[in-house]
């Protein structure tokens, strides 16, 4: 044990987002039950250069006692990782839980929150076998809860606030909606609403976006969605234009609000 220079991480304001976990090179850093954890001290050399700003500021570097930096134990702990992952595709499964040192978890960070720019796809992924169609989505990820407020895609962009259930009713909703727009999903009902305001509000005051549209289905329990965008708007951006679109189950548009500061949807 010796006082340097390491990792802390404040779970109550880890959002699960995975960025750290990605970034680290080491493998120190890794989700577990949806939060980030150290899951040793000897794995994480304290210099945080890989890493770089947590979106919900929930990693600091604090100087204490801890456990030397292990260069050859992070080594060994990546080359088990690498087997683990090439053993977990070639099983076409999830592996086991992996035991490293104290802690018991699967050893892999989740992939799902890695920020992507899809604006330039492969020619080989650029369109469907079924329409020939090329995706419309330029980013990744599109899930609320993954998306941190300051990712690059949502800064000065057309958002798209949509709701989980709508791509299944639009027969064209890549077209309709998604072109030309930064997206992100979520539903009201099934998920925690404070958190979408709270995640709203950071998102609209550090982004800035151009223009917001909400598309949400007719059913009563998507009218939240407009209400969360448009307050967490009114009280961060107060500015920005907002547009709401309720669809049919058949995909029809229904209805379509614009929204003045400070009304709600």
């Amino acid at each position: 044990m010796a006082v340097r220079k390491i990792i802390v991480i404040d779970e109550e304001k880890c959002d699960g987002c995975g960025i750290c976990a990605e970034a680290c090179h080491e493998g120190a850093i890794q989700m577990i039950d949806g939060k980030a954890k150290l899951v040793s001290e000897s794995y994480c050399d304290g210099l945080g250069d890989c890493i770089g700003p947590c979106p919900q500021d929930a990693i600091s570097i604090v100087e204490r006692e801890a456990a030397a930096y292990d260069e050859g134990a992070v080594k060994a702990y990546m080359a088990a990782h690498h087997e683990d992952h090439e053993d977990h595709k070639g099983h076409g499964g999830h592996a086991g839980h992996a035991d490293h040192g104290d802690h018991d978890h699967q050893a892999c960070s989740c992939p799902s929150a890695a920020l992507k720019d899809l604006a330039a796809p492969a020619p080989a992924a650029a369109s469907t076998a079924s329409s020939g169609q090329p995706s419309q989505l330029g980013h990744w990820p599109v899930q609320l809860m993954l998306v941190p407020p300051n990712a690059p895609f949502v800064k000065d962009s057309d958002l798209l606030m949509c709701a989980d259930c709508v791509p299944f009713a639009v027969p064209d909703f890549h077209n309709s909606y998604l072109a030309g727009r930064s997206v992100v999903v979520g539903c009201p009902k099934l998920d925690d609403s404070q958190y979408y305001y709270e995640k709203l509000k950071a998102m609209f005051a550090e982004a800035c976006p151009r223009s917001i549209t909400v598309v949400r289905m007719e059913v009563p329990c998507c009218g939240g969605l407009g209400k969360l965008v448009t307050a967490a708007r009114n009280e961060t951006a107060p500015d920005v234009p907002v547009e709401v679109q309720t669809i049919g189950i058949r995909g029809e548009i229904q209805r379509i609000e614009r929204l003045a500061p400070g009304q709600t949807g």
